[in-house]
């Protein structure tokens, strides 16, 4: 490794950034890896959460954009050759009037949250079946909701992550739950939000979408994310899943 890649990989920020960590790339609910920090950008290995098809997508942009010079010099330059057009710019994902990277504060929630982990290949599976414990619980003790069922990302890697399926509730119950059920607060304080529409594989573009993002407004983020579910994962048809993907910023 080159001592500028050696800066780069040194300076990068936590494990949890979202190279998407294309991930969901994840390409990794957060996955950029490999040698993309080549050109300057930040190492893949840096964004654990998704899976790496980001990556090769980010990949492939990078070798595409540097294709140009690379093929202009084995033919004449035109003469007086028009200004190239400005680059594209990419549609981030949701729908036209979506926040992408509204800031704002998130004030903590009580919470009842079953702690798990999961691969990247049976990730939804393994939420579902997690969310599903927690409704059961909650409907066994008569606890009420007070919000939108949420996946608390608390590490990750290649292969896969660790997660708290979480359900917001108005107060702690008198005799809380035991095991890896628990009851807690979510994460508060600065964070970014970004909004998800469609299927959960699809989100790979989305947490693609968000990493550049972080990385052109040079914005370091927290070591944890939240996706709440604004339509209910364990009943919605996965290709109309609306996601709220908050990312707190140091």
């Amino acid at each position: 490794m080159g001592t500028g890649q050696a800066k780069a990989s040194d300076t990068a920020t936590g494990a949890l950034r979202v190279t998407f960590r294309t991930c969901r790339a994840r390409t990794g609910v957060l996955h950029l890896r490999d040698s993309i920090c080549a050109a300057g950008t930040r190492r893949s290995e840096e964004r654990p959460m998704r899976r790496p098809l980001r990556a090769f997508a980010l990949a492939v942009a990078l070798t595409l954009a540097a294709a140009p010079g690379a093929f202009g010099q084995s033919s004449p330059p035109a003469a007086d050759p028009p200004p190239p057009p400005p680059p594209a710019q990419a549609q981030p994902p949701g729908q036209n009037g979506d926040p992408f990277g509204e800031a704002l504060t998130l004030a903590p929630k009580t919470i009842i949250f079953l702690k798990g982990q999961a691969k990247w290949d049976s990730a939804l599976e393994s939420l579902i079946d997690a969310f599903k414990s927690v409704y059961a619980f909650l409907d066994k003790e008569s606890i009420k909701r007070a919000g939108p069922a949420m996946t608390i990302y608390t590490q990750a890697d290649d292969t896969g992550f660790q997660f708290q399926a979480a359900v917001p509730i108005e107060a702690p119950p008198k005799d809380p739950p035991k095991g890896d059920m628990a009851v807690g607060q979510s994460p508060g304080g600065k964070a970014l939000k970004f909004v998800h529409r469609g299927s959960y594989d699809s989100m790979d573009s989305t947490y693609e979408a968000i990493t550049n993002h972080l990385d052109e407004k040079r914005l370091e983020a927290e070591d944890v994310f939240i996706e709440e579910y604004q339509t209910d994962p364990v009943t919605t048809p996965e290709d109309k899943f609306v996601v709220h993907v908050y990312v707190p910023i140091k």
